[in-house]
This record gives C-alpha cells, structure tokens and sequence, in this order.
C-alpha cells in the first residue's frame, strides 16, 4: 500500500482535483443541484472557505481556504463524496475491494491536492481552474461554463468578462501547467 504524504498546514488554502471513476460520465453536471445542496450541508457543519470551484462533467478543481487552526480538508472530501453518493437516485457498481469498505464505487479513491505556497501559486491555479473548460473543449470561451467560480470572480473584479479570450479553432492553451522550455 502506497503511503501518501499530504501537507496539512492548519488555516491554509489548497487546490484539489477530484474525478469521477467513470471518466466518461456527466454526472456532476447532471446532478449539479445535489452536489451544490451536499457542499452547502458539509459547510454548515465543517466550514471552509471556497475560494474557486469549477464543475465538469467527470471531475471538478477547487481552491479552498480553511478556518484557522482547522487542516482536516480529508474529513470534508469524505464527507461530500459520501454524501453524494448516498443521495444519488441510481446505483453503481462498486468493485470487491470498494464493496468490502462500504463504497460505492462512484470516485476514484484518492484525490489530487497541492498546498499553495504564495500569490503567484494562487494566481496560477485560479486560472488554471477557470480555463479547464476551455482547455477540455466543453466551450470556447471560459465566460460560456455555467458551473464555474469565473462569473462570481468577474462580478468581483477579479477577472475580465473576455478573460482568455475565445479559442475556437485554436490549439489549447496550457493555463497554468508547466510547459518544458524548446531550448
């Protein structure tokens, strides 16, 4: 069993990735109002501050800030993907090792986090997070994904209505990922 490190530094703000295990599915999306209602739940209970969230159909970035003192972003990640899970109207099929822990096989197991380290790390990954629509060709523009954090940052200055342009027929561009110099 592999043994995963994770930076828990109380009070921090950590990106995250969290996929389905079906990659082919659209059920975020579709059940967008049951994952909305199972976050606002998990909020209530265990606060935490969202920063930026952005919805596709199989997977979902998201940068949270947490209470000070508080680390346990672990405790809220299980809590929604349970819940969720538990609250979805259809059945799936879990394999022998999932079934044997009680789940239902709707994620993957783990999840991929990073401790931002300082402004431009944030920066970085907020447009990296607003641009995924784009950049998985959902839409041309980031402005036209309706399940994302950009139009709230919009509203607040953050960034521009045209932020990062439009793409169609383009290449994808590599917002935020680390591009290997030509050199």
């Amino acid at each position: 069993m592999s043994n995963y490190r994770r930076a828990r530094v109380p009070g921090a703000t950590y990106f995250f990735t969290v996929n389905l295990r079906d990659r082919r599915s659209d059920l975020l999306v579709r059940e967008i109002d049951l994952l909305r209602a199972t976050v606002r739940a998990t909020r209530a209970r265990h606060p935490f501050h969202i920063d930026a969230w952005v919805v596709l159909p199989e997977h979902m970035h998201c940068i949270w800030t947490l209470p000070a003192g508080d680390r346990d972003f672990a405790l809220r990640w299980k809590i929604i993907k349970a819940a969720f899970s538990r609250r979805l109207p259809g059945r799936s099929t879990p394999n022998a090792a999932q079934a044997a822990r009680g789940e239902r096989g709707l994620w993957q197991r783990r999840y991929w986090e990073h401790l931002i380290r300082d402004d431009l790390d944030y920066q970085r990954h907020l447009d990296y997070l607003h641009h995924n629509p784009v950049k998985h060709r959902h839409v041309a523009r980031v402005a036209d994904w309706p399940w994302s954090s950009f139009h709230r940052a919009v509203r607040e200055g953050i960034y521009a209505p045209d932020w990062a342009g439009d793409d169609r027929g383009g290449e994808p561009k590599a917002w935020g990922e680390r591009v290997e110099a030509d050199w």
